[in-house]
């Protein structure tokens, strides 16, 4: 996203086909509170967002939020896409079911995949100063988080 909004080279690994299972931070969030609140001791949950998308569907969508709320053109931010060397082993998916979690506590995402991606996007644009703090590594000051 960061490489995006500065008209950097956004690297993809191999062909982008990959598929990863996308939860938003606060459907998350809301499954660990279910868990902690409604788990008996020692049980195991997968956590699963129901949002299998592909690297490149996650990149090119992406691309498009990011114009939009920049006014540039898409095809701009799509010529970024540079496909790099796949890592040996790569797994092409990742599956998680998390249907027991549905079944026996009854949590399920609730924030879709467009409009949890499109939060996060408007959230990176809206906070110039935060995204400054990483990229100069200021965050790493010990000192900004009370431990001198």
């Amino acid at each position: 996203l960061l490489s995006l909004v500065d008209g950097k080279p956004v690297p993809v690994y191999g062909d982008g086909l990959y598929v990863r299972d996308w939860l938003h931070v606060r459907d998350h969030a809301s499954a660990l509170w279910t868990v902690l609140c409604g788990s008996p001791v020692g049980e195991t949950w997968n956590v699963g967002g129901n949002n299998e998308r592909t690297n490149m569907e996650v990149v090119h969508l992406l691309c498009e939020l990011v114009a939009q709320r920049r006014g540039t053109p898409v095809e701009a931010l799509l010529e970024l896409i540079r496909h790099v060397q796949d890592r040996p082993g790569h797994d092409r998916r990742y599956a998680i079911d998390g249907s027991k979690l549905a079944t026996r506590l009854g949590w399920s995402p609730v924030i879709g995949f467009r409009e949890g991606l499109e939060a996060t996007v408007d959230w990176y644009l809206g906070n110039a100063a935060w995204i400054e703090d990483i990229r100069s590594g200021a965050y790493r000051d010990a000192s900004r988080h009370g431990a001198t």
